[in-house]
């Protein structure tokens, strides 16, 4: 059977992407025995599980910023002490010293090798600075005035891009996106940004991607939500080539947060309730809390108490409690899913782009809780999973933890089977997409609609 491209996708590229969130762990987890040490290594094992995309923060502004850091021998580190190391993605051995356009280049060659494509990010304004032991890469981008900020990270990612082509590694390049959940990032410090994170940076997103396309006509260019604004889709802009989405339904697992005041800060932390759920060896907090600076904690937007709290939970207790609970959570988290990607579906529908699922789908967990990755997590991801495909999407996380620095990644056989079943696109009996329109965004190659007005939003 012959696998049909969605409307907007170039025809060198795959028809579906089954992506693996490899995020800035890439460069991040890069020392003897951390799962990125081997590109090579790395990309073997997402193939055994069926994927043919990885997506990273490619650090545009870094290595391509206006600015006079040196990207020849960047240092990472860990987060200090005992902080991060049972958090997922902050759970970095430190001491990673990387040549960083090198580094850029032997991914896109391994992927090359091992016929992958990459989706170019940026998670600058958010987690990347934090992993450097200098605060420079932190300091910079701060002092970019929030009007400048978009633009000035789409222009390094398109002379990314150009760095790329120059290399004749073009071809290797799924889409690039202008930033990583702009609407929960420091993106969103434009003016009015703090009350709401869509609508005030809406003109500043179109710009950005904007400048992308302009730049390079022949390779697609977006952004990305962490959460879809779904009742509100007017406020993403018209010119994206990618409906690019993020959709957590965190449902059982926010009740839990909210039970145990994980996100609390001092003095109120942690509660009695919390402490229930602690490893008998858990330190007091404030111990814990010197151990890592707090400029750093700024580079993250995690907080020190959050950071203690999924390092010393006892997960064995943390994923009781969901189950517990779940019951009183699973028609609302089914039908959130629904919601989400049905309007999604409608939007990339009406915009003739193709949909696209970067991240989900639960929530943020301890490294070693396992619910997500369980019967329950993934009966959720599965639902996920064909209500993309019966709309149609073009690509598709099986989550976010499954990735080489996650524990789910051992689960080979079922990943194989979900990646299998999305690029074989068994949903060839699929209802159409709900509510299609006929609204159309620019193809690749034309002009951008930078006006940013709406036309024919859900």
């Amino acid at each position: 059977m012959t696998i049909v491209h969605p409307t907007g996708v170039p025809a060198h590229l795959p028809p579906r992407l089954t992506i693996t969130l490899w995020d800035f762990s890439w460069y991040t987890q890069a020392t003897a025995g951390e799962p990125f040490h081997h590109l090579d290594a790395a990309f073997t094992e997402a193939v055994e599980r069926g994927y043919n995309t990885v997506r990273i923060c490619a650090m545009p502004y870094l290595l391509f910023g206006d600015h006079d850091l040196d990207t020849s021998a960047l240092r990472f580190t860990s987060m200090g002490g005992e902080v991060g190391r049972r958090t997922r993605w902050y759970d970095v051995a430190g001491g990673a010293v990387l040549d960083g356009r090198r580094r850029l280049l032997d991914l896109f060659e391994a992927a090359r090798r091992h016929d992958c494509y990459v989706i170019l990010s940026s998670w600058e304004y958010q987690q990347s600075p934090a992993f450097l032991t200098g605060r420079e890469w932190y300091d910079t981008l701060i002092s970019i005035p929030p009007s400048e900020r978009h633009v000035t990270i789409a222009r390094a990612m398109a002379d990314l891009v150009g760095f790329v082509k120059d290399a004749g590694l073009a071809d290797r390049i799924a889409y690039a996106e202008l930033h990583n959940e702009v609407d929960l990032s420091r993106l969103t410090q434009i003016g009015g940004g703090d009350a709401d994170p869509y609508w005030p940076q809406r003109q500043a997103v179109a710009d950005g991607v904007a400048v992308m396309r302009e730049r390079h006509p022949d390779v697609l260019a977006t952004t990305c939500y962490g959460i879809t604004p779904y009742l509100d889709m007017a406020a993403v802009p018209d010119n994206g080539q990618v409906a690019h989405f993020h959709v957590y339904v965190y449902g059982v697992l926010a009740a839990l947060e909210k039970w145990a005041g994980v996100r609390v800060l001092p003095p109120e932390f942690p509660s009695p309730r919390l402490r229930a759920l602690l490893r008998e060896d858990a330190p007091p907090f404030e111990d814990y809390a010197t151990q890592v600076e707090s400029w750093r904690l700024a580079a993250t937007g995690v907080s020190a108490s959050m950071f203690y709290s999924y390092d010393w939970v006892d997960t064995a207790k943390w994923d009781r409690w969901l189950y517990e609970n779940y019951g009183d959570h699973r028609v609302a988290m089914t039908q959130a899913l629904d919601d989400r990607l049905s309007v999604i579906a409608r939007w990339a529908d009406r915009h003739r782009v193709p949909a696209v699922i970067g991240e989900g789908w639960v929530g943020y967990t301890p490294l070693l809780a396992e619910f997500e990755d369980g019967p329950v997590g993934q009966g959720l991801a599965e639902h996920a999973l064909r209500r993309c495909q019966e709309y149609g999407f073009w690509g598709v996380v099986l989550g976010s933890n499954s990735a080489p620095h996650h524990p789910g990644w051992r689960n080979v056989e079922w990943q194989r089977r979900w990646t299998g079943r999305f690029r074989a696109d068994r949903g060839t009996d699929r209802p159409a997409r709900p509510g299609a329109g006929q609204v159309a965004a620019s193809p690749v190659g034309t002009p951008a609609n930078v006006s940013g007005t709406t036309n024919g939003e859900v």
